[in-house]
C-alpha cells in the first residue's frame, strides 16, 4: 500500500511546483492587461506567502480533522480552484482576491504532505519528493511559454488549473491509501499531539529549527531571485545571458535532490545539512570572487547543488528531533517559519541593492548561511537525547 501511495504523493507535489512560477513567467504579459505597474506582482506574491503561512500553522488542525489524503485533496482542489480563477481575471484587484485560496491551499497540502513523508518513509523520499517540486517548477514556465507564444497568459493558468483538478481526482480516489497514518515508518504506534505556538517555543531546539528554516529560505529565495540582477550590475553580463544562469540555480536544486536521495541512504540527515551547508559556502565563494564568467556560473550552480540536500533533511529528521506525536504540529509552524524568511529577506535585500549596492548579494547570502549553520549545529545539540532515543526506538 505504501508503494501504491509513493507516486501520488510525488505528483501532488509535482502539482505544489506547477503554479508556483507561472507568476513570473506571465508577468510582463499580464501588466498592460490587468492595468498593473511591473512592480506590484511583488503584491500578489506577498498575499500569497501570507496565507501560506496561516493554513501552515492551521494544517495540524486540519490533518487531525481531515487526514492527511482529505487535507491534500481539498488544498489541491482549492488551488486548481484559484488557478482557474487567475485565468479570468481583468483586474489587478481581482487577482489579489484569487491569491488567496491560492496561497491557503498551497501552505496545507505543503506542510501535510512533508509530516506524512518524515514520518512514514526514509529520508530518500523526502529528498526525491522536493525533486518532484522542482520538476513541477520547471514545467511550469514551459507551459506559459507555450501559451503566450499562442497569445494568452491565460490559457497558461488555464492548462495548469485542468491539471490540477485531474490530480484531485487522483487523490480523492486514492483516500483508501492513506488510512496507514496511524503507524510510523518502523510501524510503531504513535498519537499526534497538539501544543499552542508558544508551548512549542519552549521546547528544546524549537527556536534554532525555526531560525534555521528562515535562514534557508531567505538563502533560497534571495538567491533565486536576485542572481540575474547581481550578474547584469555588478559583473556586467547581458540580461539574457543572465537569465538563463540564473535558471541553472533552480537546476542544480533539482538535480542536487535526486542525487542526494541516493547519497541519505549511506550519510544521516545531520551529515546531509552540513554537506550542503559547506557546498554553499564554496558556491558563495566562487560568486565573490573577481574571476571569469565560468567560475561566475559554476558558483551560481554549487548554491543549487548545496541548498539540495537542507531543507528535506531538516523536515525528515523532525520525528527524531522532536517525537513522533509532535511532527505535524512542528512541520506546521516550520514551515511558517520558512514562507516568512523567503516573503522578506529577497525584499529586504532589494532595498539593500537599491540604497547601497547590488555587489552585497553573495555577502548577504554569506550572512544568511552562517546563522544557519550556527542554528543547525545548536539544534542537533540541543535535541541530541531526544534523536538518539527515537533512533534507539524507546
Amino acid at each position: 500500500m505504501a508503494s501504491l501511495l509513493l507516486p501520488v504523493i510525488y505528483l501532488a507535489f509535482i502539482s505544489l511546483g506547477l503554479p508556483d512560477s507561472l507568476l513570473g513567467s506571465a508577468w510582463p504579459s499580464m501588466v498592460g492587461e490587468l492595468g498593473a505597474n511591473l512592480s506590484w506582482a511583488g503584491i500578489v506574491s506577498m498575499i500569497i506567502s501570507a496565507f501560506t503561512i496561516v493554513s501552515s500553522l492551521c494544517s495540524e488542525r486540519l490533518n487531525a480533522r481531515f487526514g492527511t489524503g482529505g487535507v491534500t485533496a481539498g488544498s489541491v482542489l482549492l488551488t486548481a480552484a484559484a488557478l482557474l480563477g487567475f485565468s479570468s481575471c481583468t483586474r489587478f484587484w481581482q487577482l489579489c482576491l484569487w491569491a488567496v485560496p491560492y496561497g491557503l491551499g498551497a501552505g496545507s497540502v505543503d506542510a501535510a504532505l512533508n509530516a506524512y513523508v518524515s514520518l512514514h518513509y526514509e529520508s530518500r523520499h523526502m529528498s526525491w519528493l522536493h525533486c518532484m517540486w522542482g520538476v513541477g517548477a520547471s514545467i511550469g514556465p514551459v507551459i506559459m511559454g507555450q501559451a503566450l507564444a499562442g497569445g494568452s497568459w491565460q490559457g497558461g493558468y488555464r492548462i495548469i488549473s485542468v491539471l490540477q483538478f485531474a490530480l484531485t481526482l487522483i487523490l480523492f480516489f486514492s483516500l483508501p491509501l492513506w488510512k496507514r497514518t496511524g503507524k510510523a515508518k518502523d510501524g510503531e504506534d504513535f498519537t499526534p499531539e497538539h501544543r499552542s505556538i508558544p508551548q512549542l517555543l519552549r521546547l528544546p531546539g524549537v527556536p534554532q529549527v525555526l531560525l534555521c528554516f528562515f535562514c534557508y529560505c531567505a538563502l533560497e529565495a534571495t538567491a533565486g531571485m536576485w542572481a540575474a540582477s547581481y550578474c547584469t550590475l555588478v559583473r556586467g553580463i547581458d540580461a539574457n545571458t543572465a537569465a538563463n544562469w540564473t535558471s541553472t540555480f533552480y537546476l542544480g536544486i533539482t538535480i542536487g535532490r535526486g542525487i542526494c536521495g541516493f547519497l541519505t541512504m549511506k550519510i544521516t540527515d545531520q551529515n546531509m545539512i552540513r554537506l550542503g551547508q559547506g557546498v554553499i559556502a564554496l558556491g558563495v565563494l566562487l560568486v565573490l570572487l573577481p574571476a571569469g564568467q565560468t567560475v561566475l556560473v559554476a558558483g551560481l550552480v554549487a548554491i543549487g547543488l548545496g541548498c539540495a540536500p537542507v531543507y528535506p533533511c531538516i523536515i525528515h529528521e523532525t520525528p527524531a528531533n522532536f517525537g513522533r506525536s509532535l511532527s505535524l504540529a512542528m512541520t506546521g509552524i516550520q514551515m511558517a517559519f520558512a514562507y516568512v524568511g523567503s516573503c522578506l529577506m529577497p525584499p529586504l535585500f532589494g532595498l539593500l541593492a537599491q540604497y547601497v549596492s547590488p555587489a552585497l548579494y553573495p555577502w548577504y547570502l554569506g550572512v544568511l548561511l552562517v546563522v544557519m549553520f550556527v542554528m543547525a549545529e545548536s539544534l542537533h545539540r540541543r535535541t541530541r537525547d531526544k534523536r538518539e532515543a527515537v533512533q534507539a526506538g524507546e
